[in-house]
């Protein structure tokens, strides 16, 4: 456990670091009200707080800068309380007052929004669409081979899927399994329907089989949208790392396992290595969940590296999170 001038002086580092992205010296924290003891002192104690894990020195003249072990700590017990800024509050108040269209619309605007408030690469985690009902269905022939299917749900969302249907079938085919499916799927969800009853039509079968077969293949995913991507290249020098996290948070399956296993946790905080996904290492995630009328429909965070204003990070994804559950319960957009 660490005294009260040590812990003084690692939040003064942690908070210098983040602001200059350079390595701290003795002299800078010396001069902090917080601290107020000599150079010297600080110089000693930086080498205990070094010896301990909480900071590292990248070079022999150099400063120190804090360590995952250091950001941890100021994260979990030394971190000032997070507030967002009183422009950064009317921010977000404006953007979902005046918040209109689609879900995937809104959770999209969602990870720009988070961006514009953090500098930092947004995740943002969607319902699975078969928790939503269905609002209504529609199949339009685009080609002799191909029709487009389209279905509204109640969250607002709506999925497209192209399918694929032999040249036999005609418009009126098309027209019989709308009506079919409709009847079958409005005002249910889709992971409530197995099977879909025969119509004694194979052509209408047909169509009706391969829609459902297209929708299924998404009634658990969960969207995924990621906003902010090119902060990263501002955070790292290292282009191997970037290229590296940018293919990384390409994989939908990878970020919704990711957020989900810090949710599941109980953390709202992942600090470097902390998150298990060895080409984040240099990152760190903060995430919050977005709950609708008591449920967890999803879950906002930002991405960014370790030397992150953590305490305004907390603030905006908890404002945000909470601000779009409101949302969503209200209807969508």
């Amino acid at each position: 456990m660490l005294d009260e001038r040590k812990t003084a002086i690692l939040r003064a580092v942690v908070q210098e670091y983040v602001t200059t992205g350079q390595p701290v010296g003795s002299t800078t924290i010396s001069r902090e009200p917080t601290v107020n003891v000599s150079s010297a002192t600080v110089r000693n104690d930086m080498a205990v707080l070094e010896q301990e894990g909480y900071l590292a020195q990248p070079h022999t003249s150099a400063g120190r800068i804090p360590t995952d072990k250091g950001y941890r700590l100021f994260v979990d017990s030394i971190a000032p309380d997070g507030m967002l800024s009183p422009g950064d509050a009317t921010r977000v108040g404006d953007f979902f007052s005046a918040a209109h269209g689609r879900l995937d619309d809104l959770l999209r605007r969602t990870t720009n929004l988070l961006t514009t408030i953090t500098q930092h690469t947004a995740l943002v985690v969607g319902p699975p669409v078969e928790t939503n009902t269905v609002r209504d269905v529609y199949i339009s022939r685009v080609s002799d081979r191909a029709a487009t299917v389209v279905v509204f749900l109640s969250n607002h969302a709506v999925e497209n899927e192209t399918i694929q249907i032999p040249d036999v079938i005609n418009d009126e085919h098309v027209a019989l399994a709308t009506v079919h499916l409709r009847r079958l799927l409005v005002g249910r969800s889709l992971g409530e329907v197995e099977n879909v009853e025969s119509t004694n039509d194979v052509h209408v079968d047909a169509v009706c089989f391969a829609t459902m077969n297209a929708l299924g293949r998404h009634r658990k995913d969960k969207p995924v949208y990621v906003g902010g991507a090119a902060a990263l290249a501002d955070a790292f020098d290292a282009v191997h790392i970037v290229r590296n996290i940018l293919e990384t948070i390409e994989q939908q399956f990878v970020v919704v396992t990711l957020v989900q296993d810090l949710l599941d946790r109980g953390l709202s905080v992942a600090i470097g290595a902390e998150h298990g996904v060895e080409p984040l290492a240099a990152c760190s995630v903060v995430v919050a969940p977005v709950i609708a009328e008591g449920e967890v429909v999803g879950s906002v965070g930002v991405l960014g590296p370790t030397r992150m204003n953590y305490p305004q990070a907390l603030a905006t994804v908890e404002v945000v999170g909470e601000q779009l559950g409101r949302r969503i319960a209200e209807g969508g957009a």
